[in-house]
């Protein structure tokens, strides 16, 4: 098979991709090793719901339409959207690439239905593949089961007893309260975190960041691009505040960043209430840049973390307290398949906003083009740059 352009994977992005490929009149194929939506199908717990509320949800050519616009999508709808999205896609589903190569005309890709000869390539095949489970999780006795967000579904899977749940970004905090609500004691490990409420003066704090103009600002215009491309996920969690004093409440006991296990212990630093008051801190700055925004006098702040007077840094793996940790420490995106030099010593596919060089582009990265890229309703005008960018290369 031969074709202009491959883009491998069915998401948001690959879709999106699809779109101003077809509007360009450039034949092309999306790949798909699953389904359309695969990961949201497949790699999610069960409560998961969007961060964005579903005004804010859109594709090139759909948005959404439903009766509850300050909803917030769970997984089915999510799906349903982007089948909707996918109708007139070239998708090929249950297609894995094995394999991408340079070649004479371009690219040479291997398949689990083929080769393929494409002249340009779109990575769509998303930042989160893999779970980032740092290498001391070796050293976690036997004794105690050990899960991904990609293995939990519900608290009802878990081994009855203790949870301790590292990481404390968006993931970390809604399955430490889902979990906590079960009747099961969570122990949370906090580590460097963004802290976010869900509403700031009676509108949602997306809706601050996107009419800010926050959300929009471009890669090019970040100081330490590096460092925001690896910020986690802000503690948010569908329509309700959820940060760790709302986990306090629940019952949730904090203890700092997991930095050890030796000799069957989990040892923790003594930074929880440094990285804390750095997140409020941040917090707050980031209101200011809002009212700012607003040219409104401070509006309401919230009261900082509550961080226990002398939190335990010393947790015993073999006594039965914990019988399960759930490593919400990150993802990776996994480029295993690609045969070609652009990825660095860290993992990371190394690209100018998208622009790898030669025909290689890709789309869904965090910060790929702006703040907003790995959200749906962030690749719309990624997708159209990058797709511009290939057809003008295209054009020699």
């Amino acid at each position: 098979m031969h074709v202009t352009t491959v883009v491998i994977g069915a998401g948001h992005a690959g879709l999106a991709a699809s779109h101003f490929l077809r509007a360009a009149s450039i034949d092309h194929v999306v790949l798909e090793r699953g389904e359309v939506a695969n990961s949201w199908r497949h790699e999610r717990w069960d409560s998961l719901r969007l961060l964005t509320p579903n005004w804010l949800n859109r594709l090139p050519g759909a948005s959404y339409e439903g009766p509850d616009p300050d909803g917030y999508a769970d997984m089915a709808e999510v799906v349903d959207f982007l089948e909707r999205s996918a109708k007139d896609v070239p998708v090929r589903t249950g297609v894995a690439v094995t394999s991408v190569r340079r070649s004479d005309g371009g690219y040479s890709l291997t398949t689990s239905q083929g080769p393929i000869e494409a002249r340009t390539v779109i990575i769509a095949s998303g930042a989160c593949n893999v779970a980032s489970v740092p290498g001391l999780a070796a050293a976690v006795p036997s004794s105690v089961e050990q899960v991904t967000p990609f293995d939990y579904r519900t608290p009802s899977r878990l081994p009855d007893g203790g949870v301790l749940v590292v990481g404390a970004s968006a993931t970390g905090v809604q399955l430490a309260a889902e979990i906590q609500r079960s009747g099961r004691p969570v122990v949370l490990s906090a580590g460097e975190h963004v802290r976010m409420p869900r509403v700031y003066e009676g509108r949602d704090v997306l809706w601050w960041m996107h009419h800010s103009g926050i959300w929009s600002q471009r890669y090019d215009e970040v100081d330490d691009l590096t460092r925001a491309r690896r910020l986690p996920s802000p503690q948010l969690a569908g329509a309700s505040t959820l940060d760790l004093n709302v986990l306090t409440s629940l019952g949730v006991e904090l203890v700092g960043r997991l930095s050890a296990i030796r000799d069957g212990a989990a040892l923790f630093s003594g930074g929880l209430r440094n990285v804390a008051a750095l997140a409020d801190l941040k917090m707050n700055r980031l209101l200011d840049t809002f009212d700012e925004w607003a040219g409104t006098a401070p509006g309401e702040r919230f009261q900082p973390t509550r961080v226990p007077d002398s939190s335990r840094w010393r947790l015993d793996l073999t006594s039965g307290e914990i019988r399960s940790i759930v490593w919400a420490t990150g993802f990776r995106p996994d480029y295993s398949w690609l045969d070609v030099p652009v990825v660095d010593a860290k993992g990371s596919l190394v690209h100018d906003g998208g622009v790898v060089g030669d025909g290689l582009y890709a789309l869904g990265l965090p910060v790929l083009r702006r703040r907003r890229s790995t959200f749906i309703c962030g690749i719309e005008d990624d997708a159209r740059e990058v797709v511009d960018q290939l057809r003008l290369d295209l054009a020699g």
